[in-house]
């Protein structure tokens, strides 16, 4: 990054301290003064006594080539001290956004807002993505909502919503409108939340933890160009027993909400009526509307009359009857009769 200067500021060397915690007061008001621009700057020199007016401008006067970690290192001093002794959490991101690009340009007070505002706690959030979310609900269930409101909000939301789904259910609409509510997290919500995670990490180091790595080679395999089949098979050699569970993952039932019209239409010709109407018990509303909207419209009635009549149903028949429609699914897709899509993914018209 460029070093920054003013102009009119003397020649001379800045002589001030590499560490910019070691900078006296006198250097870092100076510093705050020049990135404020002059009528700002007037303002603030109105305010001073004689003595602190002379000593302020006669260090302004002997600065240049004012490197950028100094004036990080200043505002974000002048920042945490004036929220200790005013009382006020501080201004709103946007408004400091607008204000630092006036006074330092975009790229210096990014890094500035960075510091204050906390985004350096995202690359220790990124640690905690490949836990379970079980894991992960556990250790913030005990945290006052606005606090697992912030925590969720830093993770991507597939994993948010997973570890939505296994927090205790009487709380979960809380938690959800406080994220919803989410725009501005003051300083010290964000320090509260870098403790959590460093706690998080810190048992990540002292004990084991669940890693969902059998979903996660399941949807590693799916992506994968080429033949899949092929790689199943390594896979057999190595380790016969964990293929079955791993194939039943990347065949999950949920894929049936991302396949075409088309494919759809091709399984449904495989499938019967009565096996849809156990299958279809309870199941995600993504999933029933791609199966119901393939049907023709006589069919879909047939099929709706179908589902009110059978009732509840055991949920392991629904697992039993879901298992052997993705079996005949499996078998279409190996014979090269559909073209299945097994994960998420951005189509072209």
């Amino acid at each position: 990054m460029e070093e920054t200067s003013k102009p009119g500021a003397s020649a001379a060397s800045a002589n001030l301290p590499a560490d910019p915690a070691a900078m006296t007061p006198v250097q870092q008001a100076a510093i705050l003064l020049l990135c404020m621009g002059e009528e700002p700057a007037a303002g603030v020199l109105r305010c001073l006594s004689r003595e602190e007016l002379l000593a302020v401008t006669q260090e302004m006067s002997g600065l240049s080539g004012i490197k950028v970690d100094a004036v990080k290192g200043a505002i974000q001093k002048f920042f945490d001290e004036y929220r200790e002794q005013s009382g006020v959490h501080g201004a709103s991101r946007s408004f400091l956004k607008r204000s630092l690009d006036l006074a330092l340009g975009s790229d210096i007070a990014n890094s500035v807002l960075d510091n204050i505002y906390g985004d350096a706690i995202r690359p220790k959030m990124a640690r905690l993505q490949w836990v379970s979310p079980q894991w992960l609900a556990d250790r913030i269930a005990s945290e006052h909502v606005r606090m697992q409101a912030v925590f969720l909000a830093f993770l991507p939301p597939a994993l948010a919503g997973q570890v939505v789904e296994v927090l205790p259910e009487e709380n979960r609409d809380r938690v959800l409108v406080n994220i919803a509510r989410l725009k501005d997290v003051d300083r010290d919500l964000l320090l509260e939340l870098e403790e959590l995670v460093n706690r998080c990490l810190e048992s990540l180091h002292t004990q084991s933890t669940a890693v969902e790595g059998m979903q996660q080679t399941a949807d590693i395999i799916n992506r994968l160009p080429g033949d899949r089949a092929r790689m199943i098979e390594l896979l057999r050699a190595h380790d016969p027993d964990i293929v079955g569970e791993i194939e039943a993952r990347m065949y999950d039932f949920f894929v049936l909400s991302r396949q075409t019209e088309t494919v759809l239409m091709r399984i449904a010709e495989e499938v019967a009526l009565e096996q849809w109407a156990i299958a279809l018990k309870g199941a995600e509303p993504a999933v029933r509307e791609a199966i119901v909207q393939t049907m023709p419209r006589r069919q879909a009635q047939s099929f709706e009359d179908m589902m009110r009549r059978s009732g509840p149903v055991p949920k392991s028949r629904v697992e039993e009857v879901r298992r052997e429609i993705m079996a005949q699914v499996k078998a279409l897709a190996d014979a090269g009769e559909i073209d299945l899509q097994l994960f998420p993914e951005e189509v072209v018209e």
